[in-house]
């Protein structure tokens, strides 16, 4: 359980909005314990407040929208980012427009007011959402899931429909590292966007003083960027947003390709459907009926198999792992050695990501690198006859890179070495080639338990 926090005081702050182009006063007030977060409209004659709730989300073009009854609330995800950044669960956001204020397009401007108003401790606690099993949400390129984790960490990738200003980005969120490492990050849009956006009646209040914008090659801003992967940084905050919009803290790792408002949403609809009903249907990963407790790793690697040289094919693979088409991401195995096996992947056209990922130009997502080598991973150690007839749980990975695409009629290869195993949790370095070039790697941590 943690404490519940509001404001210690009232703080104002004004400007535009940036889709709305209206000028606009905020200001953030205190609330009463298991109030949440509420968005006040003060301009429409009656006082009218919209709790920010994943229920009352309305639309989620370019920005996130709240609505209740006939008023509105657009834009709320860099506010109510802020808020969840700093663990502040009671707060009233007062404004007289439809918008708050873009301020540099970051979270900075609300930081700052934060830390005016100083955070109050309240005597209530509140209960966080424990995630305790993979869940995921994909649609046409992007891919959402959210995996078990002591703390609230999040790794996402983004990149435009060319493939353009690709990033990746890892973070384990706390107050400190929030401030630090993605409150500043600015919102952007590339240049053939613009036009689409202002006859749909966004971005009037939008700058180069409160957006960066990118046109072919080049960064057009009026200030250097504020960090290396700014752009993945801002999506990384605009999940962190919408995710508040489940209305509590969360513990869990998010993994997000090509993230959007739509998907933040649709996730946080998710993890609230799975908090809600905990015993419903098991999501991709194939998860167990609890999730074990963590053990820590110790340095000295248990006996894998004593199975040396074994290949095995697509069938014999279907008798270890629980995962089928379109998950199954292992065709054959070619080696297993002791602590180390070699598999294959044959990158086909026919698969279904390629379909979004990306239209004219396909590419293997990196996430499913990534869980073809947790697949691989999984079968070395199911291979052990104590293992028999158990099911391996992806609980983590680290030190991820990727460095070459991989695109359709490519094998990847994939080789595992198994560097720790004790109990229940074990760690794998993995590396994925294509004719003999590294894609690839990472090392993955994973658990073991029974079906």
């Amino acid at each position: 359980m943690l404490q519940q926090q509001t404001l210690a005081q009232p703080v104002g702050f004004s400007g535009v909005g940036l889709h709305s182009g209206k000028k606009v006063s905020m200001t953030l007030l205190p609330a009463p314990p298991n109030s949440g977060v509420l968005f006040r409209r003060v301009d429409l004659g009656s006082l009218v407040e919209i709790p920010a709730r994943i229920s009352n989300v309305a639309e989620t073009d370019r920005s996130t929208t709240l609505s209740k009854s006939n008023a509105k609330v657009q834009t709320v995800e860099h506010v109510l980012a802020a808020l969840f950044g700093f663990g502040v669960t009671n707060a009233v956001v007062e404004l007289d427009a439809s918008e708050p204020p873009v301020g540099d397009g970051s979270s900075r401007p609300f930081c700052k007011l934060i830390h005016e108003a100083g955070i109050e401790a309240q005597a209530e606690r509140i209960e966080p959402i424990f995630i305790t099993e993979p869940i995921e949400y994909s649609e046409n390129g992007t891919l959402m899931s959210v995996t078990p984790h002591d703390g609230f960490k999040i790794t996402c990738t983004s990149s435009d429909k060319g493939g353009r200003f690709t990033q990746l980005f890892s973070i384990e969120l706390t107050p400190e590292t929030w401030e630090s490492e993605i409150a500043n990050a600015r919102t952007f849009c590339f240049y053939e966007e613009i036009e689409y956006l202002i006859k749909n009646g966004l971005i009037r209040g939008g700058s180069l003083e409160n957006a960066i914008v990118i046109r072919d090659d080049a960064v057009l801003t009026t200030e250097p960027m504020r960090y290396r992967e700014e752009f993945v940084r801002h999506k990384i905050l605009d999940i962190i947003g919408d995710l508040s919009l489940v209305g509590t803290p969360l513990r869990g790792h998010i993994v997000a390709v090509k993230p959007g408002h739509a998907a933040n949403c649709a996730l946080a609809r998710l993890i609230l459907k799975h908090a809600q009903h905990p015993s419903g249907a098991k999501q991709v990963f194939s998860p167990p009926d609890k999730f074990p407790a963590a053990q820590p790793i110790q340095n000295e690697p248990d006996q894998v198999s004593n199975e040396t040289k074994t290949s095995l094919d697509s069938e014999q693979i279907m008798q270890i792992l629980p995962h089928r088409y379109p998950f199954l991401l292992v065709d054959r195995v070619t080696r297993i050695d002791g602590n180390q096996i070699t598999a294959e992947k044959n990158v086909s056209i026919s698969e279904p990501y390629f379909q979004g990922h990306f239209p004219g130009h396909p590419i293997m997502p990196g996430v499913l690198q990534l869980e073809a080598m947790a697949q691989a991973a999984g079968i070395l150690t199911l291979k052990q006859a104590d293992n028999a007839g158990k099911i391996a749980y992806f609980m983590a990975a680290e030190k991820v890179k990727w460095r070459k695409p991989v695109k359709p009629g490519d094998v990847l290869k994939i080789d595992i070495e198994l560097l720790r195993a004790r109990g229940k949790v074990a760690k794998a370095r993995g590396v994925c080639t294509v004719r003999g070039e590294v894609v690839s790697e990472a090392e993955i941590t994973f658990s073991l338990a029974g079906k």
